[in-house]
């Protein structure tokens, strides 16, 4: 029968030890990354109320070469008088829409409003379908 030598034992296990490791770390970060990527991609869109509307419909905006979009938004902001034009400025993207009924905006010169109505994209107009102060 053939004796073991002891002294030995740990370097002839060290290659075997090493590679169980790896395949072990591998396979935990693997299986991390698989996890986010289905949660990231199977996760509902939220709204956050702290963010304003027009912001949160820069998401939500028409397939390259529509028009307008499909459905009518609600775009907040406040109704201020820019070159001549009465418009819808969003005070935080700084963004300007100008309105298609500024006559029923004009009353509201000044305030803070929710404008709803779909966007025409070629002018940067909001197609007014209500104007109402803002809540």
């Amino acid at each position: 029968m053939k004796s073991i030598d002891l002294r030995s034992l740990p370097a002839r296990l060290l290659p075997a030890v090493a590679v169980t490791i790896m395949l072990l770390v591998a396979g935990s970060w693997l299986g991390a990354q698989q996890a986010d990527s289905h949660s990231a991609a199977g996760a509902p869109e939220r709204t956050n109320p702290s963010v304003p509307q027009a912001q949160q419909n820069e998401s939500h905006m028409p397939a390259s070469g529509e028009v307008t979009t499909r459905d009518a938004k609600t775009f907040t902001g406040r109704i201020v008088r820019e070159n001549g034009q009465i418009v819808l400025k969003d005070l935080v993207t700084k963004v300007s829409y100008k309105l298609s009924n500024a006559t029923k905006a004009k009353q509201y010169l000044g305030r803070q409003v929710k404008a709803t109505g779909k966007l025409d994209l070629n002018s940067n107009t909001i197609l007014v379908q209500r104007i109402e102060p803002a809540s």
